[in-house]
């Protein structure tokens, strides 16, 4: 199931979110207290994870950073109502912020802006799975190789096969009966 973490130190805000994300097969979990999210980070994997900008214990920026360290392959996105270009700019050298969503929004904002994420986190997700499932099979592959080139080595001739026109294999007495050999 995906998971969305938000973050925010207002409570009506972080109503708001779940209020409106509620519709969706989605498990949203909302923190205000920003070191309780980062404890969350511990226990599970989330595809995106949304922090208000202004917080006052830690800035939203720092959050982000943190939890890119911990779940590199989230999503991650800044709510703010403060959005100036320094900011946005710090967000996304530090942090590496997929978006900057601004207060207040437009439902379809957010909405469309986390579905874009989703799709591009279950995609470099997949991604993931086929090149580590593309390794495996080049790893079996070499250590095939390599007992090949044993036993040719050991007993030479033994990997070459001989087959007919068909391609039905042909043994050794098959080939010399029949020219092969």
């Amino acid at each position: 199931m995906i998971k969305i973490q938000l973050v925010d130190d207002e409570p009506n805000i972080l109503a708001s979110l779940q209020r409106l994300l509620r519709p969706y097969p989605w498990e949203v979990h909302a923190f205000s207290d920003a070191q309780e999210a980062l404890q969350a980070l511990t226990e599970h994997e989330y595809a995106v994870i949304i922090s208000d900008y202004k917080m006052p214990n830690l800035d939203g920026i720092t959050y982000l950073q943190f939890a890119k360290q911990r779940q590199p392959h989230a999503m991650r996105m800044v709510l703010s109502g403060h959005g100036d270009r320094q900011s946005m700019m710090q967000a996304i050298n530090r942090a590496e912020i997929y978006r900057f969503l601004s207060k207040p929004w437009e439902d379809y904002e957010i909405e469309t802006a986390l579905k874009a994420a989703i799709d591009l986190y279950q995609l470099r997700s997949e991604n993931q799975r086929l090149l580590a499932q593309v390794r495996n099979q080049r790893n079996t592959l070499e250590r095939q190789r390599q007992e090949l080139q044993r036993l040719e080595q050991k007993h030479p001739g033994i990997t070459r096969v001989l087959r007919d026109a068909d391609g039905a294999l042909l043994l050794e007495d098959d080939a010399s009966e029949s020219g092969y050999g």
